[in-house]
């Protein structure tokens, strides 16, 4: 069973080596350089309004955090374990930040993925996201490949 719960201050080190080891993979964040666990809990941890982790008995497997863009927007950023996947905590993590965003008075959540990241292309489109924009060679990786920006959108 997959729990899931407000980000607390002892999450950040798994939530670090989680997001590390995605960034480490390459092609699935836009992320390319390491967090350490300071600028990890500046951003994730006192930064959005909403940041929830996934645990699978006990262990942080996942989380999530909806950033508050204004007009009732929330960008979200979605980040599960890699090394030992657990199935499900992909949707239980959305389902807890949708109501997070819904507490919050959100009317609409926003995910921004590079369009050289079909897993989570695919990921947010299960979870009913629609294409909503692209935004053409709005990123550049570290090797100076440009991609573009695929926004998908979720109405609250």
């Amino acid at each position: 069973m997959i729990e899931t719960r407000p980000m607390r201050a002892e999450d950040v080190p798994a939530c670090v080596t989680i997001l590390n080891h995605i960034i480490a993979l390459g092609g699935s964040t836009a992320y390319e350089t390491p967090y350490t666990e300071a600028d990890f809990a500046a951003h994730y941890l006192d930064e959005p309004p909403v940041t929830m982790v996934a645990l699978s008995h006990g262990r942080v497997v996942g989380f999530q955090a909806a950033f508050d863009i204004g007009d009732g927007q929330y960008s979200i950023g979605s980040f599960t374990d890699r090394q030992a996947p657990v199935r499900g905590a992909g949707r239980a993590l959305f389902e807890a930040t949708l109501e997070g965003c819904r507490a919050h008075g959100g009317s609409v959540i926003l995910a921004k993925i590079t369009s050289d990241n079909s897993g989570g292309l695919a990921y947010y489109s299960a979870l009913g996201f629609e294409d909503w924009q692209v935004w053409p060679e709005d990123h550049t990786r570290a090797d100076g490949t440009r991609v573009d920006r695929i926004v998908k959108r979720f109405l609250l």
